[in-house]
């Protein structure tokens, strides 16, 4: 086995071994060579080359979103580095575990006009759970192009001092690398291990020269009396769960069961919570956009409880917040967001361990709550149907037929601003789909490539489905070797950013097509080709049912469909929509 003659690299690739960091997203670069020799010889670790650091990113986070467990990213040193701060920063909010490994010039080359340098100490330090900037090693090398430098020469004949600074080096480096890898596991969330390499970097042998020691993290169980907790759910006859990004099949069936029958619960679904059972309230927008704050007070509760990540409907988060409960519970194993500026409680444990916990002390009880927004919820599903009957060729039509043609079982990945909220309208359940979208930070940037990463590690069919903007923001996602032959893109094109139309501004204006909207012409069919990846386009819902039919269809290559819609017409379509769910 070839390996970097380099310490401080085979650290690094023993480490993340020992702590089964197995896949490892490596772009390409000189300084980065050591650790690309490690990870890419060695048997252990399944390795991927992406050049676009900011794809690359995304794309590890995929993989890292669907197997919950950490992934490394590998890049050279300077300015690659920070193409990665976009998927770190939806790492950290979105509570998925990213190692990043970023290779640096040896110290005395910082500062002073190297190329390919930058300062690369605490660059993510507002985003990351830890940061390990290790040293580099202590090495006599009379072939190196700095031949022994000023401390090495004043140790010349002090061969014992040279050993204990090297071992020193090597001690902290090791300490360093664990505490680091240890944090993602346990916190669930991005670090940073920087690596200084001197070159030569390009040296190899055949067997480890290094030994370390892994620490393992250490989980702590969860001890807390709830009785208390339990004696105000008990009195409490309106009280709200709200769900937002959680992982499929996460959460005990018997909890979901116990939730449901009881009357004094309301249980509100995000698409993204993949949570589903009959008497839960999918839809939230279409449940809360017509109400008036007579309706809303009737709404409001007692105990708030959530769980999960973010949320993405704003009418509920306006709601909480204008009509705030009287407590705020929040379940999570690290951190709790004062959303609805109400918290009181967080319980720092898993939602299982919480519940498991909690159901032993309270009791279903009496109440109108449910009942009463039960009648709700069917009156708006009718006026839904009713209204998506008669209506025109739009994105909103275009989403009910996507929507009720995707196979079962399948991976759903959702870009972000329109097409995570217009699938938000629609109820999903019956078909055992899984849902994900980068709700972490709500950006554009990377849905494509997130959605790569998350069809090469589940096997699933994976579907995106996804807006223009969005997807032309993020093409260089094609530029990938791993894209599975069953993966499908679902373009929704409208000509621009069809959000800001919904928004209060002056539409139809140059400054507002210009500077909001972004109005385009292009079309994904020469990327596709450039890819080899099958293009399909539908400009009317006839073309559309027609393409649909086989579209999800084996195949030999990865597919995409473009959908055109009408770009003038779509923010009416909605508006009227809501209108019509009085």
């Amino acid at each position: 086995m070839k390996l970097p003659k380099i310490p401080l690299a085979q650290t690094i690739i023993q480490l993340c071994k020992a702590k089964k960091v197995k896949h490892i997203v490596i772009s390409p670069g000189s300084r980065n060579a050591p650790l690309t020799i490690g990870f890419s010889n060695h048997g252990y670790f399944s390795c991927y080359s992406i050049v676009d650091e900011r794809c690359a990113a995304f794309f590890a986070l995929g993989i890292a979103q669907q197997l919950q467990e950490p992934v490394a990213i590998v890049c050279t040193s300077g300015s690659a580095m920070l193409n990665y701060y976009p998927a770190i920063a939806e790492a950290y909010y979105s509570d998925i575990p990213l190692v990043v490994i970023s290779a640096d010039r040896p110290s005395h080359l910082v500062g002073i006009g190297d190329g390919q340098t930058i300062n690369q100490k605490g660059v993510y330090q507002n985003h990351i759970l830890y940061e390990a900037n290790l040293k580099e090693d202590i090495i006599i090398d009379n072939n190196s192009p700095i031949n022994k430098p000023t401390i090495i020469k004043s140790l010349e004949n002090k061969v014992e001092r040279f050993l204990e600074l090297q071992k020193d080096i090597a001690e902290f480096n090791v300490n360093e690398i664990n505490r680091a890898i240890n944090s993602a596991i346990l916190s669930r969330g991005p670090v940073h291990i920087n690596a200084p390499f001197n070159e030569p970097l390009y040296d190899m042998v055949n067997e480890f020269s290094v030994t370390v020691k892994p620490t393992q993290p250490s989980f702590v169980s969860y001890k807390e009396d709830l009785s208390s907790y339990a004696q105000s759910w008990n009195k409490a006859s309106k009280k709200m769960i709200l769900v937002g990004v959680n992982a499929p099949n996460s959460i005990d069936k018997k909890i979901l069961e116990f939730l449901a029958n009881d009357d004094s619960i309301i249980v509100f679904t995000e698409t993204t919570s993949n949570l589903h059972h009959d008497e839960f309230f999918p839809s939230i927008d279409k449940i809360i956009a017509p109400l008036r704050d007579v309706d809303f007070e009737k709404l409001q509760p007692e105990i708030l409880l959530t769980f999960g990540g973010l949320i993405v409907s704003k009418k509920v988060k306006a709601f909480l917040r204008k009509h705030k409960p009287k407590q705020h519970w929040h379940i999570d194993e690290t951190t709790a967001n004062d959303t609805f500026f109400s918290l009181s409680n967080h319980f720092k444990c898993s939602v299982n361990q919480f519940f498991n916990q909690f159901l032993f002390d309270i009791k279903h009880i009496e109440s109108a709550y449910k009942p009463y927004w039960n009648k709700v919820k069917a009156h708006r599903q009718v006026e839904h149907e009713k209204y998506l009957e008669s209506c025109e060729y739009s994105d909103l039509k275009v989403f009910e037929k996507v929507l009720q043609s995707l196979p079962n079982n399948a991976i759903v990945h959702s870009g972000n601003s329109s097409a995570i909220r217009y699938m938000q309208l629609f109820n999903i359940n019956n078909k055992n789909l899984q849902v994900y979208c980068n709700r972490g930070t709500s950006g554009i940037d990377g849905s494509t490539s997130t959605a790569i990463g998350t069809a090469v590690a589940s096997k699933k069919q994976t579907i995106l489905i996804t807006g223009d903007l969005s997807f032309f923001y993020d093409s260089n996602a094609l530029w990938n070797n791993y894209i599975p032959n069953n993966f499908r893109i679902i373009l929704i094109n409208n000509g621009g950013g069809g959000i800001f139309r919904i928004l209060p501004g002056h539409k139809n204006t140059n400054n507002f097509d210009t500077y909001f909207e972004t109005k385009h012409n292009l079309t994904a069919k020469k990327l596709c080709a450039m890819y080899n990846i099958v293009y399909q386009e539908a400009n009317s819902m006839i073309n559309l049912k027609n393409k649909l039919q086989d579209f999800y269809d084996v195949d030999k290559t990865p597919k995409l469909l473009e959908i055109f819609t009408p770009r003038e017409n779509n923010d009416q379509v909605l508006l009227n929509y809501f209108k019509a769910l009085v």
